[in-house]
């Protein structure tokens, strides 16, 4: 049993796709060949702010004035969807019909911001690409209510934000030399201090940047890219593969039957967090004892969340230096979210590292299969016959071919072998089998 990312401390971390440091060091076979196309990579870092108390008040003043301005956008569009529609399906043919008011659509809205300087002076002082990206946000949540996204998912009405909801401004442009050592200059706001635990990669230009406040500070979130950086095309020995089954007793459990410990960060923390958040709701609302309650309960949430994303991350890397290709079950997390096993499903957050797994297999070339979860811990994965084990039973027995094994490495060898028929590993077979013969 391996014990994967069990850190004394957290840090800090970053988004991003690394264009050096390959996964894997050893040589591939001579068959195999990386074929690249020049269309640039796009990556993004997440840095700590070290702002002075000043600005640390100004930061705070600006995204109050952006909250007020997005939740008056927004207000603007209900008021408009309310008097446009209809709440009935038929009506008379004779009826009063009331005067249409125009779309407040990306663009009117957008020339509504000169006369809202003028209005309110004090909204002079924030850049104006920053007052823009509220019209953009506003735009892209309201359609999203009113439309489907590419996949055919509708988002509920959105909210009005309160302050304290209300994190991040976005610069959607940035000057080129704008970050000169540890500090960065944002438009009309002056120099930051920035705390650089990575550096920069040569060649990398900052596209755009935003800031957000969150329970430990302020972070500064960078957008690069290289034009010139090549996208690697997938190219991987199809040899090297395995399956994993993901669970609550063992995070996940390989086709090998090698395992990895869960590490449980939330139950583990949750006696701590229980006291926290007692002394919240024991102080009075709006109290200063409060407020500093709650800043503390973010706080220790915030370091389970980073403890989760580090052990994330530190297993997908030791998976994808083993392995080139990795199937696991295309899971209803969502689904599963709702039984009596919800705090554990999301202490173990299956989707945030299988989201990090495919992303990080995409950059370094390799691939990821998600393959039909259907009786994989019930099917033999020996002689495919249907074997029933309730939630409790571990062991897998079969009375009709005598495979015995632990039930998880049982599921990962049925997924393992459901793997096998993918059509991109079937091509690449065929492609090693030409390039050998």
């Amino acid at each position: 049993m391996l014990n994967i990312g069990q850190p004394n401390s957290y840090c800090i971390f970053s988004t991003h796709t690394t264009p050096v440091a390959p996964l894997r060091q050893s040589p591939r076979p001579h068959w195999l060949t990386i074929v690249s196309y020049n269309v640039g990579m796009k990556i993004a870092y997440q840095f700590k702010l070290k702002p002075t108390k000043q600005q640390v008040l100004e930061i705070d003043r600006w995204l109050s004035m952006l909250c007020a301005q997005y939740n008056y956008l927004l207000a603007d569009r209900f008021d408009w969807y309310e008097q446009n529609r209809s709440s009935i399906n038929a009506c008379p043919l004779i009826c009063h019909l009331p005067q249409l008011r125009d779309n407040p659509d990306y663009y009117s809205q957008k020339k509504t911001l000169p006369a809202l300087k003028k209005s309110h002076p004090w909204y002079s002082e924030i850049y104006s690409q920053v007052l823009q990206d509220i019209v953009k946000r506003v735009k892209l949540t309201f359609n999203r209510f009113l439309k489907s996204d590419v996949k055919g998912k509708r988002s509920g009405k959105p909210r009005f934000k309160v302050r304290s909801r209300y994190r991040t401004f976005s610069y959607p442009q940035m000057k080129e030399g704008c970050l000169q050592g540890n500090l960065i200059n944002l438009p009309m706001f002056g120099q930051i201090k920035v705390i650089l635990h990575r550096p920069i990669p040569d060649g990398f230009k900052v596209k755009t940047a935003s800031v957000t406040k969150k329970a430990d500070g302020y972070y500064l979130t960078l957008s690069l890219e290289d034009a010139t950086v090549p996208t690697i095309k997938p190219d991987f020995n199809p040899e090297s593969i395995t399956g994993i089954d993901v669970g609550l007793k063992e995070f996940l459990t390989t086709s090998e039957g090698e395992s990895v410990a869960i590490p449980q960060y939330y139950r583990k923390a949750q006696k701590h967090l229980r006291t926290i958040q007692k002394r919240v709701s024991r102080s009075q609302k709006g109290s200063n004892r409060r407020s500093k309650a709650v800043k503390q309960l973010g706080k220790q949430h915030k370091k389970v969340a980073d403890k989760r994303k580090d052990f994330h991350f530190k297993t997908s890397k030791y998976l994808l230096t083993k392995y080139d290709i990795i199937a696991h079950e295309d899971l209803n997390v969502k689904g599963l979210a709702r039984t009596r096993l919800a705090k554990s499903i999301h202490d173990a957050s299956w989707s945030s590292f299988l989201s990090i797994l495919t992303n990080k297999a995409e950059n370094a070339g390799l691939l990821v299969i998600p393959v039909s979860a259907y009786n994989t811990s019930q099917d033999c994965s020996n002689c495919g016959v249907k074997v029933p084990k309730e939630l409790h039973e571990r062991w897998h027995d079969c009375p009709s071919c005598g495979c015995s094994l632990d039930r998880d490495h049982n599921a990962a060898l049925n997924i393992l072998n459901r793997a096998e028929g993918h059509p991109v590993l079937k091509a690449q077979r065929l492609l090693c089998d030409s390039r050998i013969g």
